[in-house]
């Protein structure tokens, strides 16, 4: 056993190793596509239900090319072709299937995504097909063609399609699959809705034959008054000109191309971005071809023993978790306007953080928090156990993670990557989560590493942190649900905490259910009385907790989960909400926000 156990830990240090050898740098994406000329392919888009997969195999089970994707007409009256999707049914953009339309609400499969459009070529363009999320496996057409494949449910693609479009009509096909499996990220167990189709927007993104793909600009590390960054140029040549304006900082500067790269740093006292104070500088990247316009916030996040610093002060995270449901008519967030809803419920609650559970979420929903003045906990779908030696499932992981990083590395308001949920303890786990906090330090390391962890131990005094992971992170996230999944409710007041780790612990969920309007006595499990009284007590708990820099308790409102059966109760939705899926605060909502307005 200890010999596998070794074999496995020398098997990632090398899996790991290689990895980031080949792929040192961020995903390719364009960054920032608020900025861009952009031509939308949201709205009404065709769909076959395929649960078969005839439009991709063949009765051998092979993959043929007389399949969906062609999107084929019949030519004359004999012609046999038995799909058409002119008269199939149709599905919003974005958007998941699940909420869209009764039949699939339990559908896991493919659904094949089919959408015209006219495009007028330039012949001093490049076009780039962009996604920003779909749900989990993709294999994406153009006019017949296949152009790549994409998987995770989460995270933005993109492919260049300049020599793939045609004057005038096309059509792009999307083979949407969101099976479960093992091997996934995240694999078969997962406890919230598995929402399947093309649940963020897709867009026709025209940019310069030069242009800028991707930048970056932070202050240095640990200075608060040094910036430095970079900028990366797609076809440009050795020397050209980079020009980087900050305009209410006075700031112009130029710096030239080196194998596609202009590097920058320079002095500069900005007005530091915080949660009072949101301060964001327009930024303007320029070439002789291109011209990107960004709004950019400036602040350090640094730990000092079991403190977290923001700008060099202690600060005490008075957070929420939040799933990516929508509001009201539930199902995945597709508006700015749902976004802004559950930011607002975080805000009245007294919130002044966010963890974003248990992906990442939308551009718009970390840009929109950013402005409220929000700090956010961005996380990667590596829950529970997924398949710690697997090494496909590594690289999916670490892709997540890149794409992730790439997508939002400007954004003052993300000041912790996750890297995992409620793992259990392994060599191979400790490996594999091991390699992902390298890599995301590799490409970023002005932010802190965290990560949830369930698997407290029996000290002395009550719970003891003692897991290998947290030797890894800056900041320990621990899931704990006294009053719950365990202990009677008074127990928890007394429930006293200890850590080997002289480093912050955020209490990253705790809680328990209520079904909104249903009251009774407080040791009443389902009744809002029974979750004011688990707070009051779980908030007692925590109080006495000395290295604890701040909580994420379970949740801001409820959602859906397959795992939550429980007729006339549950119905389908993990219950732990504040607030109910239809907007109404429950009990336990004013319990923590007369909590939050005490700190």
């Amino acid at each position: 056993m200890k010999i596998t156990k070794i074999l496995l830990a020398t098997f990632f240090l090398l899996f790991g190793a290689m990895l980031n050898a080949q792929e040192d740098g961020y995903a390719d994406l364009l960054q920032n596509i608020d900025s861009r000329q952009k031509i939308s392919l949201n709205g009404k888009w065709d769909i076959i239900v395929d649960p078969l997969e005839n439009g991709f195999y063949n009765h051998r089970l092979q993959e043929y090319d007389g399949g969906y994707f062609n999107n084929a007409k019949m030519k004359t009256p004999s012609d046999l072709i038995e799909y058409n999707f002119d008269t199939s049914a149709q599905l919003n953009v974005p958007g998941d299937w699940n909420t869209q339309m009764d039949k699939l609400y339990y559908y896991e499969g493919t659904v094949w995504y089919k959408k015209d459009f006219n495009y007028s070529k330039n012949q001093n363009e490049l076009a780039f097909l962009y996604f920003e999320a779909v749900n989990y496996e993709a294999i994406v057409y153009l006019n017949g063609e296949k152009i790549g494949s994409h998987v995770g449910g989460y995270t933005p693609f993109q492919f260049n399609v300049t020599d793939k479009l045609k004057d005038g009509n096309n059509f792009v096909v999307v083979k949407v699959d969101n099976k479960r499996k093992k091997e996934n990220v995240p694999t078969i167990n997962q406890d919230w809705w598995n929402y399947g189709g093309i649940t963020r927007s897709v867009h026709l993104i025209n940019v310069p034959k030069t242009h800028i793909a991707d930048y970056y600009l932070q202050l240095e590390k640990d200075k608060s008054n040094v910036l430095e960054g970079w900028v990366t140029v797609e076809n440009g040549n050795d020397g050209d000109e980079v020009k980087l304006q900050i305009p209410e900082l006075k700031k112009s500067l130029t710096s030239k191309l080196k194998n596609g790269k202009a590097s920058f740093s320079f002095k500069a006292k900005p007005t530091l971005w915080d949660t009072f104070n949101p301060k964001l500088y327009e930024v303007i990247i320029e070439t002789d071809s291109d011209k990107v316009v960004d709004h950019i916030g400036f602040r350090t996040i640094t730990t000092d023993g079991s403190k977290i610093l923001l700008n060099g002060k202690p600060i005490f995270l008075k957070g929420i978790s939040v799933h990516e449901e929508a509001p009201f008519k539930t199902g995945r967030v597709t508006s700015v306007e749902e976004c802004k809803i559950l930011l607002q419920w975080a805000k009245e609650l007294g919130s002044n953080f966010i963890r974003l559970a248990h992906y990442p979420h939308s551009e718009a929903m970390v840009k929109e928090a950013e402005k409220m003045g929000f700090l956010l906990w961005s996380e990667i779908p590596v829950y529970w156990t997924i398949q710690f030696d697997n090494e496909d499932t590594y690289a999916n992981a670490q892709n997540q993670l890149k794409e992730m990083i790439s997508r939002d590395k400007n954004r003052a308001a993300v000041i912790l990557w996750s890297m995992a949920n409620e793992t259990p303890e392994s060599e191979a786990r400790l490996s594999f989560i091991g390699n992902l906090e390298k890599k995301a330090r590799t490409l970023d390391d002005t932010r802190l590493i965290t990560a949830a962890l369930d698997t407290q131990s029996k000290g002395d005094e009550g719970n003891l942190i003692k897991d290998p992971l947290a030797d890894v992170v800056d900041v320990i996230g621990i899931n704990n649900y006294c009053g719950w999944y365990y202990g009677e409710l008074e127990s928890c007041r007394d429930l006293k905490w200890a850590s080997t780790y002289n480093k912050p612990m955020i209490m990253s969920e705790v809680g328990g259910g209520a079904l909104y309007g249903l009251h009774g006595k407080a040791n009443e499990i389902w009744t809002e009385e029974y979750q004011e009284a688990l707070f009051e007590s779980n908030i007692e708990m925590m109080e006495n907790i000395d290295f604890m820099a701040g909580l994420s308790p379970w949740i801001l409102m409820d959602f859906r989960s397959a795992r939550r059966p429980l007729k006339r109760i549950q119905d389908d939705f993990n219950r732990k909400g504040l607030i109910s899926e239809q907007g109404m605060k429950k009990k336990a909502f004013y319990t923590l926000q007369k909590y939050y307005a005490k700190k």
